[in-house]
């Protein structure tokens, strides 16, 4: 469990690295310099989950409008800078709670080492930041492209320059496009870093492609023991990120809590509107802080069978399905109460 050697980092009230559970980041897509439209993006992040947020600075009136964003939000702010060093002294000043560079674009040593003696007065930790695509023209010759060994040799070396202006409280970034290359970097860099390591598949897509290649990439590293905090970068709300990196953690069974819904795929047994029934349920379920399996079964011959591993279940049948508990079926129920009934479960679990 390379996950487990890492050294721990404080991110604001949030830890990360060793034996820490793994973290769930997004990104805010609005205007930081907009405070309202930033706390509001960000406040609607916490309720789906988001540990920790990122906010791009790439000037100084979103530099400044750090400090009145952290007042309002309850999670660790991350700043995000590119080119600019300047941007990063002014997000440390701000209040932010970890900044992320990458300090091959930053300009000369002198403008990291600025960065890094800011880093160091405010005890701010800073996220070494690689992905494919900035990899440097030298290491692109050296390794004929884009390549794990090359992704990880710059950032490397990007860790040893920190270090050697007398820094490490360091959180590292690898990220590319490509899954496999991805997981052979991260492969890489875990048997070389001592640092927690924050794992995304970057640019990974829409809704529908972004998630799959998240959800294949990150689990095959996290399942490798690799990875301390996570991020699903999607083309679209934030929200569904969080939603994303949450299942993704308990199918891994790296996080619990949350009602897990489980549902059968429909055949010509089904009677009912079963597609439409499960994403209600989907949906409701999000309220209940319930450590649970829920089945939604399309068919009262084989349904409570198959629901005998859910807490909790429905299986419908032709206008007609039945309440079932702990594989057994308790109550009858017209199609229409199913849902209801299916509430009323959940709102007295614990009673």
């Amino acid at each position: 469990m390379y996950r487990e050697q890492t050294k721990e980092v404080r991110i604001g009230n949030v830890v990360i690295g060793g034996t820490r559970p793994i973290a769930i980041q997004s990104m805010t897509n609005t205007g930081t310099e907009d405070v309202e439209a930033t706390v509001a993006q960000i406040l609607s992040l916490e309720a789906a989950g988001c540990e920790i947020v990122r906010s791009t600075v790439p000037n100084m009136a979103a530099a400044s409008a750090l400090s009145e964003i952290k007042k309002r939000i309850h999670i660790p702010l991350v700043a995000d800078i590119h080119f600019d060093y300047k941007m990063a002294i002014a997000a440390i000043e701000n209040g932010a709670d970890k900044i992320r560079i990458n300090p091959g674009n930053i300009g000369s040593r002198e403008n990291v080492r600025a960065v890094v003696e800011k880093a160091k007065e405010y005890g701010v930790p800073i996220r070494v930041g690689v992905n494919g695509g900035s990899l440097e023209k030298q290491l692109l010759k050296k390794y004929g492209g884009v390549t794990a060994e090359g992704i990880v040799e710059s950032a490397l070396d990007k860790v040893r320059m920190i270090e050697d202006l007398g820094y490490d409280n360091l959180v590292v970034s690898i990220k590319s496009s490509d899954v496999p290359t991805c997981v052979k970097a991260h492969e890489l860099i875990a048997r070389a870093c001592p640092y927690p390591l924050h794992v995304g598949i970057t640019e990974a897509g829409t809704l529908y492609s972004g998630n799959i290649k998240s959800s294949v990439g990150l689990g095959i590293i996290l399942n490798g023991g690799i990875g301390n905090t996570i991020r699903v970068s999607l083309t679209g709300d934030p929200v569904e990120e969080i939603r994303t990196a949450k299942m993704i953690l308990r199918t891994l069974g790296l996080r619990r809590g949350g009602i897990e819904v489980v549902s059968c795929p429909t055949c010509g047994r089904t009677k009912i509107d079963l597609i439409s029934l499960a994403n209600k349920v989907e949906q409701m379920v999000e309220e209940f802080p319930l450590d649970i399996k829920v089945a939604v079964m399309g068919c009262v011959v084989n349904g409570p069978g198959e629901a005998k591993e859910a807490d909790l279940g429905i299986a419908g049948g032709d206008g007609k399905g039945v309440l079932i508990k702990k594989g057994e079926v308790v109550r009858t129920l017209d199609e229409g109460e199913l849902l209801g009934a299916l509430r009323q479960e959940l709102l007295n679990w614990d009673k």
